[in-house]
């Protein structure tokens, strides 16, 4: 599938805005649809996957069953989200459908037993470095390049009105990089407790509709406060994730040795989600891109599985990685002419729209909005924590 025109007219921008935001959680999607009305209408008008997949999709019996199970099943366990997504969608002045069909993605495609037109993006390479004084999370943000110049940070404290949904949490204070028009959880992030986190996309066979959709799950996982929670809110008893990825993490407020968690999430044909949970120790290093490792899952998107095996193939080729420096040259690496670690490359249809460092010592997570291994971080952001008390 060709890349849209925008990304050729303009080009890759060195700019990412950012949102402070505080209130319930439809103050703050509100908050976020208002201030990025402009970037979220560019990025649904004409938008490939939305006009080629999701909406043909939901405009049959099947899709749009597939759509009202879903919705229902987060209105239940979710609606606090639900809510943050609708203020999005009021403040844009979009319509909500619209961005519910972006978080079901191929949970669309798959419910009307077809392959997507539009290929789910090939990329997002993680790479995790426990040394001592070098603990770092790198990731490489990997998207359809419609999404290119259309992200933006969101950093929100919320307080909701009432405590509903699954976890009830009473306060919830993070920072996200969004896609535009999306809630935040889904890219690279950190909250108030010292959990960090990336995301790698996997593909599987078998979605489920109904069951909740992995972006509402990551946008739970922001308000974890401990690791255990975390497995908690990924596993989601009582449902089960409808689609798959696996999540990269660490707490930074964790007693003893620095420990570093790479979380296979598939669905299952049981109330809750399948997860296999890889552990770095002190000294060790994990590399993920967006293919199973360890949870065996039937898969699809051939390009997807390629792409993972070659990009794997480069990572692995360099030794094995030791400091900061080391994961910038690794995740900038484009040499590879068709699976580039980065990928920059005219008429890709998948571009590399940022690329995240978190170093767990100094506290800081850099972005880069151009090659890191090239380029000065755009910004370095100060990871702020909660005070104990």
């Amino acid at each position: 599938m060709a890349p849209s025109n925008r990304s050729k007219i303009i080009g890759r921008l060195q700019s990412i805005p950012i949102l402070y935001t505080r209130g319930t959680h439809y103050e703050v999607g509100f908050n976020m649809g208002r201030t990025f009305s402009g970037l979220i209408h560019s990025f649904v008008t004409g938008n490939t996957a939305l006009e080629e997949d999701l909406l043909p999709a939901y405009n049959t019996p099947e899709g749009k069953k597939a759509y009202d199970d879903t919705l229902a099943s987060v209105k239940k366990n979710f609606p606090q989200y639900v809510r943050e997504l609708e203020g999005i969608a009021e403040g844009a002045n979009v319509p909500f459908f619209k961005l519910f069909l972006f978080h079901m993605d191929d949970i669309m495609a798959l419910a009307v037993n077809e392959e997507p037109k539009v290929q789910q993006p090939v990329g997002c390479s993680s790479i995790c470095v426990n040394q001592k004084g070098q603990e770092i999370l790198g990731h490489t943000e990997d998207a359809l390049s419609d999404t290119l110049n259309h992200i933006y940070f969101v950093s929100a404290h919320i307080i909701p009105e009432k405590l509903e949904g699954k976890w009830q949490f009473k306060e919830e204070k993070f920072t996200s990089l969004c896609y535009a028009g999306h809630l935040p959880g889904y890219t690279m992030s950190y909250n108030h407790h010292g959990l960090i986190f990336t995301i790698n996309t996997l593909s599987v066979k078998h979605t489920r509709p109904g069951k909740t959709p992995r972006m509402f799950i990551t946008r739970a996982l922001l308000g974890a406060e401990n690791f255990v929670q975390a497995q908690d809110i990924l596993r989601d008893r009582g449902c089960g994730a409808g689609n798959g990825c696996s999540i990269n993490m660490t707490f930074l407020k964790q007693e003893g040795d620095r420990m570093f968690h790479n979380a296979e999430m598939a669905p299952s044909d049981k109330d809750e989600s399948q997860l296999n949970i890889f552990t770095a120790s002190p000294g060790e290093c994990i590399m993920h891109t967006n293919k199973y490792l360890r949870l065996n899952v039937k898969e699809t998107n051939e390009n997807m599985t390629k792409s993972s095996i070659n990009r794997m193939a480069t990572l692995t080729k360099y030794p094995a990685p030791k400091k900061k420096e080391d994961v910038t040259t690794m995740l900038g690496d484009n040499k590879h002419s068709e699976f580039p670690v980065f990928v920059d490359y005219p008429g890709s249809y998948v571009k590399t729209v940022a690329v995240g460092i978190f170093d767990c010592n100094a506290k800081t997570w850099s972005i880069y909005s151009d090659n890191p291994s090239k380029n000065e971080p755009i910004v370095v952001l100060p990871l702020v924590l909660k005070e104990n008390k």
